[in-house]
């Protein structure tokens, strides 16, 4: 099933104004294209998969993130924050300026951050995993959901904030990277591990002209070190 047909139709001979309209529409799609189920009940026993946190095995290594060599950056699992219960949005969203929603799948995910701070002119780093308790054929579609709405956003971040300039570097069916361009500079980089109805984020921006130059990176190096810690948080989701 298409769950996108309201942006398609949209598109079509759509002014500004109407494209904006679409745009809100795709993430608000969210919900309404697969619905959320209530979160099975918490098993600690069983956990992983069917946790109330995320398990620290499956954060990206400190030493796998961007600009490691500058900023040694602190292991993400010893500083996580519990986002359960809130509606974890993506570190781009308040950049370009993407609407909120009353209804949201992500505020039925178990979720964790990590948000680094340094002065400005500095990389900032926010880390986030999501994911999505019981069946994962259910949580699977939602996390795919999710990030295809996610994918959709970014790209139309310059409706929202005008003076900001997407461009997607990597563009798979569940993994995508992107630099955002403007007064933040912005390298962001997202993975939909559906086998485990679980979404990885890791973002880097910062506000000014960087005072540490961008290192020279394969984007789907970076993919890879934040999908490999999932097969091994969520026991039997990786063939």
């Amino acid at each position: 099933m298409r769950q996108f047909h309201v942006y398609d139709c949209a598109l079509m001979g759509a002014g500004p104004m109407r494209v904006i309209l679409a745009t809100i529409l795709v993430v608000g799609a969210v919900v309404t294209a697969v619905g959320a189920a209530p979160p099975a009940a918490a098993e600690p026993e069983t956990c992983p998969p069917v946790c109330d946190r995320i398990p620290a095995t499956a954060w990206i290594s400190a030493r796998e993130v961007p600009l490691d060599a500058h900023y040694r950056w602190p292991a993400l699992a010893g500083n996580a924050v519990a986002m359960t219960g809130t509606t974890p949005r993506f570190r781009f969203e308040p950049v370009c300026g993407t609407p909120r929603f009353p209804q949201d799948s992500r505020n039925s995910a178990v979720a964790g951050r990590v948000t680094v701070v340094h002065p400005e002119g500095q990389w900032q780093l926010q880390a986030q995993v999501l994911h999505w308790r019981g069946d994962t054929a259910q949580g699977g579609a939602i996390a795919a959901s999710v990030f295809g709405a996610a994918v959709t956003a970014l790209r139309a971040c310059q409706l929202g904030a005008p003076l900001q300039s997407p461009s997607v570097t990597e563009d798979e069916p569940t993994r995508m990277a992107a630099v955002i361009s403007g007064p933040v500079i912005m390298r962001t980089y997202l993975v939909a591990h559906t086998w485990s109805s679980t979404i990885s984020e890791l973002t880097l921006w910062t506000s000014g002209p960087p005072q540490v130059p961008w290192p020279v990176i394969s984007d789907a190096e970076v993919l890879d070190s934040m999908l490999a810690p999932l097969c091994e948080a969520y026991l039997g989701s990786c063939p």
